[in-house]
């Protein structure tokens, strides 16, 4: 007795066993990829974001240090809800990190304190 199943990503009949569920290993790859991409979208989009904002403190601060307005970063498209990580000082000002590149809402968060991330800044 010969059994039928559909391959799961391009729906060609399947001759053998009857747990396959794939005709070959361009589809197998294909569909797992497919599933892969599915689950870790919000993770690609949440580097995305990360990456966007690291550049544009990058290209702000080459001397690792400077001041702007935070209307300016926000034309350019920084996202301030998504940063890496935190540094609290003594003074209770928190900076907020995009991998190595900081920053401070300054003068009641009309502005931007952007700094290269200190070596105190670290984690223990």
């Amino acid at each position: 007795m010969t059994n039928y199943t559909n391959c799961l990503e391009c729906g060609d009949k399947i001759v053998g066993r009857i747990d396959k569920k794939f005709c070959d290993a361009q589809c197998r790859n294909s569909y797992n990829n497919k599933v892969k991409r599915e689950s870790e979208k919000r993770i690609i989009e949440t580097n995305r974001i990360l990456r966007h904002n690291r550049k544009l403190l990058k290209q702000l601060s080459p001397e690792g240090k400077t001041t702007i307005r935070k209307t300016f970063l926000e034309k350019l498209g920084f996202n301030f809800n998504y940063h890496t990580h935190t540094y609290t000082t003594v003074n209770n000002n928190t900076y907020k990190l995009c991998y190595e590149f900081g920053y401070l809402e300054v003068d009641d968060g009309k502005k931007i304190l952007i700094v290269n991330e200190q070596p105190y800044m670290k984690g223990k």
